[in-house]
């Protein structure tokens, strides 16, 4: 199994051609979109790429859970009702919760989309 260093080498190189960013911008706590300028049709290509590198197969809505603030259930004034947290942590199991629980708003949902939970999240995807 590969280390958590190995892994995020990895992930690294796959942030470096699918965004165009410098190496040094890709730390473990740099958000995809608002550090590393991803947008919506990246995130195809990034899962895309991150199955040729580790040679895995990624379903759909399961690195990054889409659809989860369609239902009114789970949101309330733009803002994750308990049960729609509940229901994210559920689906990301891999993601840092701490900060995002304090203030769940919609519009924060990008923040957890981190390189840290790509690496998190490949490293049960290997193991298994």
């Amino acid at each position: 199994m590969p280390s958590r260093e190995d892994i995020h080498a990895q992930v690294t190189d796959v942030m470096v051609d699918a965004l165009g960013v410098d190496p040094e911008e890709v730390t473990m706590e740099a958000s995809l979109v608002s550090d590393l300028g991803a947008e919506s049709i990246d995130f195809l290509d990034i899962v895309f790429r991150l199955e040729k590198s580790f040679d895995i197969k990624i379903p759909r809505d399961e690195l990054f859970p889409e659809n989860l603030t369609a239902e009114a259930k789970y949101v309330k004034d733009g803002t994750l009702t308990p049960e729609g947290l509940a229901a994210l942590k559920a689906r990301m199991p891999y993601a840092d919760m701490s900060e995002f629980e304090k203030d769940p708003k919609v519009s924060s949902l990008a923040d957890l989309f981190t390189v840290g939970m790509i690496v998190r999240y490949l490293e049960t995807k290997v193991s298994a």
